[in-house]
């Protein structure tokens, strides 16, 4: 349920994993490319009683809090902590994306670089959770790293390694990238309507609204 990629998180201080969101470091600066763009494309998009995955530093959450009321799920304790402590006022929940304390009323899911976390088959598990839970015109609005085919998140990898990039790389192996057809099927077939919009050469965001 993503929870075999939590301990990544524990090393990773906020002030090195914003200075990754911010371009700083060259490995990553393609997948974190418009990362204010992406994160107020998300935002903006839902209000509302909202259900934010993967809060990370709070940098979503943030711009959640201007236009929600906002309920963040965290399954590291490190980001859990950090997050808190940013957002007092803001319940900060230990769960995941397919684990976590149930609402009595939410309108709308949303994350950013987190959805990879689940096994295409955990996607379409956790998507049948969310269309339980939302009402009709209620929103899934994530924005995540995928691919237009598998020979093109293949041609990727092997792009990383060649300019050495190898972190990108083992990233791209390790986890459970997924390819934009079948996120299409996966929401579709959940009850949803979506619209994939891509934002860099890394990152498409699924602007889903149950049926």
């Amino acid at each position: 349920m993503g929870r075999e990629f939590v301990d990544i998180f524990d090393d990773w201080s906020a002030e090195n994993y914003d200075a990754s969101t911010s371009g700083q470091d060259p490995e990553y600066r393609d997948v974190f490319e418009n990362y204010e763009v992406i994160l107020d494309e998300v935002a903006k998009r839902v209000a509302g009683n909202v259900i934010e995955f993967g809060t990370g530093t709070g940098n979503l959450t943030a711009l959640l809090a201007e236009r929600a009321t906002v309920t963040g799920i965290e399954p590291n304790e490190v980001m859990r902590t950090l997050t808190a402590k940013r957002f007092p006022g803001i319940d900060v929940l230990d769960g995941d994306l397919l684990d976590f304390p149930w609402p009595s009323s939410v309108d709308a899911f949303v994350s950013t670089y987190v959805f990879h976390h689940l096994t295409d088959e955990e996607k379409g598990r956790a998507l049948q959770v969310y269309a339980q839970l939302l009402p009709t015109g209620g929103k899934v609005v994530f924005a995540d790293t995928a691919f237009i085919s598998e020979e093109a998140k293949l041609q990727r990898i092997a792009k990383e390694r060649g300019r050495g990039y190898h972190a990108v790389a083992d990233d791209l192996e390790r986890e459970y990238y997924t390819t934009v057809p079948i996120l299409k099927e996966l929401f579709e077939k959940t009850g949803f309507s979506v619209e994939m919009t891509k934002m860099n050469e890394y990152v498409w965001l699924m602007d889903a609204t149950k049926r």
